[in-house]
């Protein structure tokens, strides 16, 4: 078995390739961006074919970078935008439809049925999630329902549905194997994640045939392997996990208790429940964080829309930066933030308000208020989201994370991770590689294949760049939480007032 895990990282607006060697570090990449697709207000779409292409051209170009031999990678792993639909003819492999996007809120009217008709209690026992377009049911619904003749087709069997993953799972194995992961599944609103399979109530309740549905497997699970000609031998693809679920895993986060941050455009915090699906009384997501063996170990996860996408607004939007560092400078520049306090809900307030229609705002400003407060407040909002999301997790009764392992771009900003630490009251550890999503994905194809023993030795794997401990007191905290908390309450009031 090669000593080498080939990753397809397939993100939003890129897909990548890395290729990892047998002590998890990078040795090389391939990256290209694709074009998105807005066909109306509130659509997004992508045509597979792009994703497709641009697979197979990293792939080959991260193998062709690094000079390792073919016969020396030796599994792949796949990570993947989660929620986004496909479907596709099952004999000639084509989509019938582009791939509707997780950002894509064609569904609106569909979830708003399913309220009104009093699935949402039903839905959220079996599936962890919130009734919302968000999630792969409703879109491929639409599908079925706007191209002529698919429902019909779907009902025969002739049409596959699958999260990105799962349709490239097919691609490279030649169609031989239609699979996906239990975390893929678990966002579609129809797997039932207690039991672990497919939900026939749910798929007769939103109207999507399970004749279409995918094999449900661990993460960790040699699926099949690839065509040989693709590149010039077949080889393994051995680990499947959504993104988020990929960069826990990735940051080994194998603990109870244990929980990471991505910060990006937005933030995706994700904490383990170990055996137990805490339900969430606060309208956090129940999830699977990865199964292994045949046993899911379970997460809470919280969702913050903006976070990185408040920086871009200060430069692009008002351009008081140039560049997104700037942020750190400018944030130590001034003793605090002036009274400023930014609630970036610029589309919408995620999780644990869940409020689409609430707009941005910015509380506190006086005549002295400079560049410097603004910037500050901007980083701030994203520290006061996460412990929003952080106290959430403990009044589920899923415990406050003993450490807070982050990733994502924004966690390379020193001053950030520290007012993270203080104002969550806990040690913020960054690891060496901020891009963990492709490691996760790495590490259940190399369980998968032998290439690492099990979990005590891919902890072993994972390296801390630095410790942010909190050294904020709790007299100087609470103020600053009462104003974050005002300042959120006059804004989702402004919203419903007006």
């Amino acid at each position: 078995m090669g000593a080498h895990i080939l990753v397809i990282d397939q993100g939003t607006t890129s897909t990548r390739s890395v290729l990892f060697d047998d002590q998890a570090r990078r040795v090389a990449i391939g990256q290209v961006e694709f074009p998105q697709h807005y066909p109306a207000h509130g659509w997004v779409e992508h045509d597979v074919e792009d994703i497709w292409r641009d697979t197979l051209a990293t792939a080959r170009e991260a193998i062709a970078k690094s000079g390792v031999a073919v016969a020396d990678v030796g599994a792949i792993g796949i990570t993947n935008q989660r929620e986004t639909a496909v479907v596709w003819d099952r004999e000639t492999g084509e989509a019938i439809h582009r791939a509707i996007v997780w950002q894509d809120r064609r569904g609106a009217a569909h979830c708003a049925r399913l309220r009104a008709d009093g699935a949402e209690a039903l839905i959220r026992a079996r599936t962890g999630l919130l009734i919302d377009p968000y999630f792969s049911a409703t879109k491929i619904a639409w599908i079925l329902d706007n191209v002529a003749g698919a429902r019909a087709r779907a009902e025969r069997g002739e049409l596959a549905f699958g999260t990105i993953d799962s349709f490239l799972l097919w691609r490279l194995t030649g169609g031989k194997v239609h699979a996906t992961d239990v975390t893929n599944a678990s966002r579609t609103m129809l797997f039932d994640i207690h039991r672990g399979t497919w939900d026939e109530e749910l798929c007769r309740l939103i109207g999507v045939p399970s004749a279409m549905l995918p094999a449900v497997h661990d993460n960790a699970h040699v699926y099949g392997t690839t065509d040989s000609a693709l590149f010039g031998a077949a080889i393994p693809i051995a680990g499947i996990a959504g993104d988020q679920q990929a960069a826990l895993f990735g940051q080994a986060c194998f603990e109870r208790g244990s929980a990471k941050s991505t910060y990006g455009t937005g933030c995706f915090m994700l904490l383990n429940t170990g055996a137990h699906a805490v339900e969430s009384k606060h309208r956090l997501l129940t999830t699977p964080a990865y199964r292994l063996g045949g046993e899911t170990t379970y997460a809470l996860e919280g969702s913050i829309f903006v976070a990185g996408a408040a920086v871009k607004w200060l430069r692009d939007g008002i351009g008081i930066i140039t560049h997104a560092s700037q942020t750190n400078d400018m944030a130590t520049k001034v003793e605090n933030s002036h009274g400023v306090y930014m609630v970036p809900a610029f589309v919408g307030l995620g999780a644990p308000h869940w409020d689409p229609d609430a707009r941005g705002s910015i509380h506190g400003l006086t005549l002295d208020t400079t560049a410097a407060h603004l910037a500050r407040a901007a980083l701030e909002a994203v520290a006061y989201q996460t412990l929003d999301l952080a106290e959430a997790m403990a009044a589920d009764g899923g415990s406050r994370p003993k450490i807070l392992r982050v990733d994502g771009g924004m966690a390379a900003n020193d001053w950030l991770c520290q007012f993270l630490a203080d104002l969550t009251d806990t040690a913020v550890e960054r690891p060496l590689d901020l891009e963990t999503t492709a490691r996760g994905a790495a590490f259940h194809a190399g369980l998968a294949t032998g290439l690492w023993s099990g979990l005590d030795a891919l902890a072993g794997l994972w390296a801390r760049e630095q410790c942010f401990e909190p050294v904020m007191t709790a007299e100087a905290r609470a103020p600053l939480v009462a104003g974050w908390h005002d300042a959120v309450r006059r804004t989702l009031s402004d919203r419903a007032a007006g």
